[in-house]
């Protein structure tokens, strides 16, 4: 297996852990997308661009309304540097670092009710990042199988940076073969 693809491109299916309120208990578990591509410069070295969907339902405090369980959603807008590993003919660990913004989508379903009654943030654009890797197992020269682990962060709210969990798993496709060494 030689790493001397410019260019890979990966989607998968994504999940996170996301609290969509400051003070909420109950943190909302979020399924939606992943999706990257990675221009490498040499064999280990590559700049990434990453786009995020996560959707699912959160809870709420107790309110008079009688809301539970609302719809919300999070989209990630992210570049950042990636370093490849330790490889081998099998698999390979790749590191990234992503900043750029994201989009809280938290007033969906609940029509004219103030978010603060729920405990929800307002809909807004925030910074967002993630820090993780992924690891790359070879199905052949080309295709390959990709878990990717996050620690994601954000600032909804202006509350200072929340982390959350993100996983996601899918495929790669590496093409423009000829890097030099």
């Amino acid at each position: 297996m030689r790493y001397d693809y410019r260019w890979e491109f990966y989607g998968g299916f994504a999940y996170s852990h996301f609290n969509a309120g400051p003070n909420l208990l109950q943190g909302a578990n979020l399924g939606g997308f992943d999706a990257q591509v990675a221009r490498f410069f040499t064999h280990r070295l590559a700049a990434a661009a990453n786009v995020r969907g996560y959707y699912g339902t959160s809870g709420v405090v107790p309110n008079a309304y009688g809301i539970t369980g609302p719809f919300v959603s999070e989209h990630m807008f992210l570049a950042g540097p990636e370093f490849r590993g330790p490889s081998n003919e099998h698999a390979s660990l790749t590191l990234h670092a992503l900043v750029g913004g994201a989009y809280g989508n938290f007033q969906h379903a609940i029509g004219n009710v103030p978010p603060g009654a729920l405990g929800l943030f307002s809909n807004q654009f925030a910074f967002g990042s993630a820090f993780g890797g992924s690891i790359d197992l070879n199905r052949s020269p080309r295709l390959v199988f990709r878990i990717s682990p996050d620690a994601t962060f954000t600032d909804f709210g202006g509350v200072g940076l929340k982390d959350q969990f993100a996983i996601s798993v899918g495929l790669v496709y590496r093409m423009g073969r000829g890097l030099k060494k």
